[in-house]
């Protein structure tokens, strides 16, 4: 019960079901106290008086510790002090009103969860405590030395989106935060890398601050783009030549879809034909796109006579980012397909409902039901309409089994 019964001896055990507390009165038991500023280790006795400490709790029961302690004579003339108080450096630091392991354990508590969620859990293990003190707590800790990172990565997070913003420093190699800037000016990095001279290698976002503050701050560092942005850049690449070139790629698959389909076994397959859009919903697109159209046109009129981003959104009712996704690409960007497109519950049956179509079984109903102990938990519907698309294929009319023809193997295409 004791934090340290090498020097404390207990003398009397309190327990108030009342208010649910554990009192314990303990004094030290050391023989001789070093004095803390010289050293000297004392013996005479001055006088002693009572600490109350609280300490970690015993099940729903608050443990606090009144712990008498002397004070002693130094016996070396030459030091300034000549009365001091014995330290307990295993219990409690001097003036502290928390044993050491109660503040260690209430600063974990903090570095883990915060303010707040620290109170939380806190409360529910019978700590007691507010969340300034645990944030007092951490601020009170010594700052972490880190060494200075060989491949750095820089970039920035809001400390409130769109008004302030900092820069936060990451080792990649250990891949830890060492520095937190209060801004992302180029100055500041620069003058931090001057600081931490030794980085090699300095991964970024596309920020010109940065760049800048790179190349005054460490010349000699390469600066290579970070993961993230490179992903970013191949997809806004990628979004730009599905956008450009949209129709060769459409004609290219649409008549990728019109080859036979090679099978295992050496034979060819009758590719299934896509799912027919139906003319109002064609009638609605085509609205749609038109309308796009000449918002994307508006953007670029309002662009050319000197409007800013914002502004043009404010004006067009789009989000920023739809107006440069617009000024993006010198040519209107036809949409691409959504992106549930292709997507159908239907998906992981499919080759089940080939196997069994092509093994004879062409009534939908029975299909559907043959799905359902295997998990199918969509309609009836799109198993009509797909069975409709394989009698499509098969060049049978619609509602006819074909019982009696060779009809060929239909499989999906690639």
């Amino acid at each position: 019960m004791l934090p340290d019964a090498t020097c404390l001896r207990l003398e009397a055990c309190q327990v108030d079901d009342i208010t649910a507390q554990i009192t314990l009165r303990v004094h030290s038991t050391q023989t001789h106290a070093p004095c803390p500023l010289c050293a000297t280790p004392a013996r005479r006795i001055h006088s002693d008086y009572e600490r109350t400490l609280a300490d970690l709790p015993w099940a729903q029961y608050r443990v606090r510790l009144q712990l008498r302690v002397r004070k002693w004579f130094c016996r070396n003339r030459a030091c300034p002090r000549r009365i001091f108080t014995e330290r307990l450096p295993t219990v409690a630091a001097p003036w502290a009103r928390r044993t050491l392991r109660l503040a260690q354990r209430l600063i974990a508590l903090g570095r883990a969860l915060g303010g707040q969620a620290g109170v939380q859990l806190g409360h529910a293990w019978d700590v007691v405590v507010s969340r300034n003190t645990l944030l007092r707590g951490l601020r009170q800790q010594p700052t972490p030395s880190f060494p200075t990172p060989t491949v750095l990565g820089v970039d920035d997070f809001a400390l409130r989106k769109r008004h302030t913003y900092g820069t936060i420093l990451v080792d990649l190699e250990r891949r830890q935060p060492v520095e937190l800037l209060p801004d992302r000016t180029a100055e500041t990095v620069a003058q931090w890398l001057r600081e931490h001279p030794g980085v090699e290698v300095i991964a970024r976002d596309r920020s010109s601050a940065y760049a800048e503050g790179a190349r005054q701050g460490a010349t000699a560092a390469t600066q290579v783009a970070d993961r993230f942005h490179l992903l970013q850049n191949l997809r806004e690449t990628l979004d730009e030549v599905f956008t450009t070139h949209h129709q060769v790629l459409d004609a290219v698959n649409a008549a990728m879809r019109q080859q036979p389909v090679p099978l295992s076994d050496g034979t060819m397959a009758v590719p299934v034909p896509p799912p027919a859009t139906p003319p109002r919903a064609q009638q609605q697109a085509a609205q749609r796109a038109a309308r796009r159209h000449a918002i994307y046109d508006e953007v670029w009129t309002l662009h050319r006579a000197g409007w800013t981003v914002p502004a043009i959104a404010a004006q067009v009712g789009r989000g920023r980012r739809t107006i440069e996704r617009y000024l993006r690409t010198p040519t209107w960007p036809v949409r691409q397909h959504r992106s549930h497109y292709g997507r159908s519950l239907l998906n992981p049956y499919k080759d089940y409902l080939l196997e069994r179509w092509n093994a004879g079984c062409r009534t939908a109903m029975q299909l559907f039901r043959e799905l359902q102990p295997r998990g199918y938990t969509g309609s009836y519907r799109r198993v009509a309409a797909y069975a409709s698309r394989l009698r499509q294929a098969q060049g049978l009319p619609p509602r006819r089994q074909g019982l009696r023809q060779t009809l060929p193997v239909v499989a999906e295409p690639p």
